[in-house]
């Protein structure tokens, strides 16, 4: 299964957020909420927009979607609000020596 570097978890507190391009047609967004780390397509499953440009609710651990506010619940990707119904892809993050990784694939 196929790693990706986010960051040094040291310069990934709570509340950070980074965009990783984990291939030529994925891209995740990785967030650290409250200090769990949580990576999700950067994809809306309501209209394939990004949904990783939006904000995001650090208090509920959801991202919305910049172009039609659905929320998504980052550990599980499922939509939390319409126009979105169906979840979005999410992907195990872990700490390796030091460093915040995403398993994809």
């Amino acid at each position: 299964m196929p790693e990706f570097e986010v960051a040094r978890a040291d310069e990934f507190p709570p509340g950070s957020t980074k965009l990783v391009y984990a291939g030529p047609t994925l891209t995740l967004g990785v967030y650290n909420c409250g200090g769990t780390l949580y990576a999700i397509e950067d994809r809306c499953s309501h209209d394939d927009g990004p949904l990783c440009e939006g904000d995001w609710d650090e208090d509920l651990c959801r991202v919305i979607c910049p172009r039609h506010g659905s929320a998504f619940d980052l550990a599980t990707g499922k939509p939390m609000s319409l126009p979105a119904f169906e979840p979005v892809k999410t992907y195990p993050v872990h700490v390796v020596d030091g460093v915040v990784k995403v398993d994809v694939g």
